[in-house]
């Protein structure tokens, strides 16, 4: 395609209307992604945002129990914090020759908050860059190279974050990936323990509740025991709370449920406060020394706009707001009224939903699997049941969307579970109107297909 010599203004983007960034996404972006969007009327112009609600072009108010896939613990736009980055605004934003005071003042504050003897920060600008980050302490730290993580775990899409990332979906493509990197089962510490015993590995990576997975909580003591097999067997442990952190769960860190302190920590997501995007790894002197200590090694990691003074003036900020409006209790009181809320809607409608399951406001519904043989299936050449594996969540979410105007998803490793992840200032109204919704969608659904027909109707001609 030819390219146009004028350039977009940017009160021109703003003033593009939602067919306008459909095209655009087709001819100059991702057309899968604005192709698969628009069959579910997912495609809409979000205008305004403001806590747990968002409008769109129409005028059409939203609740946000997406909350950017745990991005949004504090909602969005929150004041204290946007006025933080505002408060910043005359600093210079990179100026590598130098210390930033942000960037000094918010690892400070990291290593008040988090547990243990967790005191060396890095800042990185994505979750995924504090996975390559962690990978990469750990191997100079350790001078050892294989990695063990989890089957049905999420830590990226990066290259080294990719490898630890157990879903072959988004492996295969892009193989051979990083070598030395095996799988064991999710709360399997006697496979975990076989992996380790040849004392060879430089870290055992893990999220202490599995988000993307489907929010597969542990059995009580299994981190515990991750723990000790790893000291056993001289394994760093790293947690990735990088959806879980910032009192998601009712903590301000998932690992704190059952006291166990790993030797690197990944945080991202809600560090930045929902405004600006940062993440960090975090880890002990002692590991820190090993891999980066002395003026030699100081510089064999870094990050251009990693740490920048905009970023990090978020990151204070949210960290207040997390302490000062008490988040991790209002996480572990509302998750509890939403988690009963929808195992109510799990005993009235079982063959709907085949389980609730979740911690504070990391919650995940997973519908009951169906499968068909018959003429229908023939008749649309398969895809009645690849529909029903690899979007029947999603088709619920499109109910959700665009019949109740509540924001939502699937988890990425298990299309059939659909994620509750609001903002962590959601109001028990708010939660009531979602349970509201799901009903009355079982209500006036006789069983999952009635949904998957009448929702599905624009992928199955696809």
């Amino acid at each position: 395609m030819r390219k146009r010599t004028e350039l977009l203004s940017l009160q021109e983007a703003l003033q593009l209307d939602r067919r306008d960034i459909s095209d655009i996404y087709k001819q100059y972006a991702n057309p899968g992604l604005a192709t698969m969007l628009g069959l579910v009327n997912f495609n809409k112009k979000f205008v305004k945002a403001r806590g747990v609600n968002v409008w769109d072009d129409e005028g059409n108010e939203y609740l946000d129990f997406l909350g950017g896939y745990g991005a949004l613990n504090f909602g969005h736009n929150h004041p204290q914090i946007t006025d933080a980055v505002q408060k910043a605004a005359e600093l210079p934003n990179l100026l590598q020759a130098s210390l930033g005071t942000l960037y000094a003042a918010l690892a400070y504050n990291l290593a008040q908050i988090t547990p243990g003897e967790l005191c060396r920060t890095f800042f990185g600008n994505s979750g995924a860059e504090a996975v390559e980050g962690a990978l990469k302490l750990a191997r100079g730290a350790t001078g050892k190279t294989r990695f063990i993580h989890c089957e049905g775990s999420f830590h990226g899409k990066t290259f080294g974050a990719l490898s630890v990332t157990g879903k072959s979906k988004y492996q295969d493509p892009f193989k051979p990936l990083l070598p030395g990197c095996e799988a064991v089962p999710f709360g399997d510490l006697n496979a975990l323990e076989e992996k380790l015993k040849n004392k060879d590995v430089a870290a055992f990576i893990i999220e202490p509740i599995q988000g993307e997975g489907g929010v597969h909580l542990p059995e009580q003591g299994y981190l515990k025991g991750v723990r000790e097999l790893c000291d056993r067997y001289d394994t760093l442990l790293i947690f990735d709370e990088i959806q879980t952190g910032f009192a998601r769960t009712g903590t301000n860190f998932a690992c704190q449920w059952e006291t166990v302190v790993p030797d690197i920590m990944c945080l991202g997501k809600s560090l930045g406060g929902g405004v600006m995007p940062i993440s960090a790894f975090i880890t002990t002197e002692g590991i820190w020394d090993s891999a980066y200590g002395g003026m030699e090694k100081c510089s064999l990691h870094t990050s251009t706009f990693g740490g920048n003074a905009r970023a990090c003036a978020a990151g204070i900020a949210s960290i207040e707001v997390m302490i000062n409006e008490d988040l991790a209790e209002q996480a572990r009181g509302k998750g509890a009224y939403l988690l009963q809320g929808l195992r109510d809607l799990q005993e009235k409608y079982p063959a709907m939903i085949k389980e609730v399951r979740g911690r504070g406001l990391l919650i995940g519904v997973e519908f009951n699997q169906m499968s068909d043989e018959g003429l229908f299936n023939k008749l649309t050449k398969g895809k009645i049941n690849k529909l029903a594996e690899e979007y029947l969540a999603s088709l619920i979410a499109g109910q959700l969307m665009n019949k109740y105007q509540i924001i939502t998803a699937y988890t990425l490793n298990n299309p059939n579970v659909i994620r509750f992840e609001p903002p962590l200032i959601v109001s028990r109204e708010q939660m009531d109107k979602l349970l509201a919704a799901m009903e009355d969608i079982f209500e006036h659904h006789s069983s999952m297909w009635s949904i998957l027909l009448s929702t599905g109707k624009n992928i199955l001609m696809k």
